[in-house]
Order: C-alpha cells, then sequence, then structure tokens
C-alpha cells in the first residue's frame, strides 16, 4: 500500500509540474501511433504507420513549379532507363560504389548522352531520401532533347532563314528559363545548350520559361565550339556578345544567324569567342560605378529584339 501511495503522490506531482491533463494524471498512454497519423472518433483507432517505399522507386522533386524532376534510384532501375534510350540528363554514382559498377554506369551514361558525376554517399542518401538507392541514381528529362539540324530544318519548314540561340555554360536555371522566353517570344527557331559546363533543362527552367521551353526546340551538344563550326559550314552568321565591340545596332542583323550567349561569370569562351564571325555590345550609361554588365539573360533579351526588329522592319 506504501508503494502505491509513493507512486501516486509521484504522479500527482509530475503531472502538476508538466501540466498533464487532470484527466489522463496517473494514467499511462499504452497507444502506438505514428508521429502523423490521426485518432477517429470512434474506437480510438489510428491510421497505420506509412509503408516504406518500394526499392528503386522514383523520387519525385517539387520545386514549386509546375513540372518535376524525377529521380530515379537503384541498380535495375537505373539500368533499364538508361537501355531505354528515354532522355536523361545526370546519372549519379556514389562515391563508395566500386570501380567496376561506377565504370559500368558511367559508359551507358556517355552512350545515351548524359553527364555522370560521382557524389558523396551522403548526399545520394538525401537525394533519395534514404531509400534503396544502392549507389546509384538518374535525374530523367524533362524535355525530350533534339539535333541541330532539327532546329534547322524547323526554321526551313516554316520558310525563314535560321535563328539560332547558343547557351556557352550559362549556369543558373532561371537565366536560361528567362533565355527561353525571350527566344520563343523573338522568334528564335531553337535553343542549343551544352551537355556539360551548363545547367539542362529542368522544372525551374521551365517554370521561369513560362510554359516557353515547352514549344522551343533545344538542342543539347557535347562541344559549343563545334556547334559553331557546323553553322558557319550551313552559311549562318554567328555573333557573340561581348563588352569591347561596336554596338549592335551597327550590325545587319537580318538573314541566317545564331547568338551565342556567354555564361554569367565568364562570358563567351576565349575558343568559341575566336570562332564568331563577329562580336556585338550592348551601350550602356553609368559606366564606372561598379555595375558595368547587364545580366546574362537581360543581355540575351536585349540583343534577340534588335535581331527581330532588323529581320521584320521589311516585312
Amino acid at each position: 500500500m506504501r508503494y502505491r501511495d509513493n507512486k501516486r503522490e509521484f504522479d500527482r506531482k509530475t503531472d502538476k509540474k508538466f501540466g498533464r491533463d487532470k484527466a489522463f494524471a496517473g494514467k499511462r498512454d499504452t497507444r502506438r501511433t505514428a508521429p502523423d497519423s490521426r485518432t477517429f472518433a470512434k474506437g480510438g483507432k489510428t491510421d497505420p504507420e506509412p509503408r516504406r517505399a518500394a526499392k528503386s522507386a522514383p523520387a519525385v522533386f517539387d520545386d514549386g513549379g509546375d513540372m518535376h524532376d524525377e529521380l530515379i534510384y537503384g541498380k535495375n532501375a537505373v539500368t533499364e532507363l538508361l537501355k531505354s534510350g528515354k532522355g536523361v540528363d545526370t546519372v549519379f554514382i556514389a562515391d563508395n560504389v566500386n570501380e567496376s559498377l561506377a565504370a559500368f554506369y558511367t559508359a551507358l551514361a556517355k552512350e545515351c548522352g548524359a553527364v555522370a558525376k560521382v557524389i558523396h554517399q551522403n548526399k545520394m542518401n538525401a537525394m533519395c531520401h534514404d531509400g534503396n538507392h544502392q549507389g546509384v541514381a538518374a535525374y530523367r528529362s524533362t524535355v525530350e532533347y533534339c539535333s541541330v539540324e532539327d532546329i534547322l530544318k524547323a526554321a526551313e519548314d516554316r520558310g525563314e532563314p535560321p535563328f539560332v540561340v547558343l547557351c556557352d555554360g550559362i549556369e543558373d536555371p532561371h537565366n536560361l528559363g528567362a533565355i527561353m522566353r525571350s527566344a520563343y517570344l523573338m522568334g528564335a527557331h531553337g535553343i542549343v545548350i551544352p551537355k556539360r559546363g551548363g545547367v539542362s533543362v529542368t522544372s525551374v527552367v521551365h517554370k521561369t520559361s513560362a510554359g516557353a521551353s515547352m514549344h522551343l526546340p533545344v538542342a543539347k551538344v557535347a562541344n559549343i565550339a563545334q556547334t559553331v563550326r557546323l553553322l558557319k559550314e550551313k552559311n549562318i552568321f554567328v555573333y557573340c556578345a561581348d563588352m569591347n565591340a561596336r554596338p549592335l545596332y551597327d550590325h545587319n542583323l537580318t538573314g541566317a544567324i545564331a547568338l551565342v550567349v556567354g555564361s554569367e561569370g565568364k562570358g563567351v569562351q576565349p575558343l568559341v569567342k575566336s570562332l564568331c564571325d563577329d562580336v556585338v555590345s550592348i551601350p550602356m550609361s553609368n559606366r564606372g560605378t561598379g555595375v558595368d554588365s547587364f545580366n546574362a539573360s537581360v543581355a540575351a533579351g536585349i540583343i534577340m529584339y534588335e535581331i527581330r526588329r532588323q529581320r521584320t522592319k521589311n516585312q
């Protein structure tokens, strides 16, 4: 009896200290519920704990856009995705995977035009929400990429001289989306982006482009410099933007034309710039104040507007 009295006194003091409801004072809650389960009004039943995700399941990441980047993980799932020939942007390989397996997926990624990246296993765990990724994962493309020839064919079918925009290392998806939106509205026939050294078309790009990325053909190439050579062989005049050049309105921007837009930090690569037929610049005020350049997407939009103005001037 003394033990029970002491226990009751202890429970009473504990309940008073932590402010427990008197209805449950001194009673032990024996219900086992999941953190997010709901208790029904009748019977006190609870929802069952959520089932574990199946192996090799896709993880969908929502960044607020209408489209999602789908991450496929697990050896079998990634292997079948790469062999299927469907668009794949990037293949991720954990750094604790053995060399032969890493070489196998690197070769598969190269065959389908995807980039293979080795990342820390902890980052892989976070990406896959601690799912059974088995050391490999891949981003499925949200668009189907075309070839440069397909873009030129689209211009031919419309009876117009080609107008192509090449993004040389754009890293910010917001900039790429804004460039694609301007390109679509200014009458460009397609966008060219690199397989390496630049952002792919992601859900952020879709959202920023306001859907233009779903209508504008996008080509993914291994080498921007080689693409410039190819366009010049097709008698397409290639321009790039740089600060130390003649203003864009002093150039004849009619006819078959391609515009190279450089990356946010480094601009157009020196090799690519040397291959271009000419360089244009945008006149600016307030030089020498520290604000001495336009944002990449803003500069691209200004130049594309001038190209559009000159191409439609005599129509």
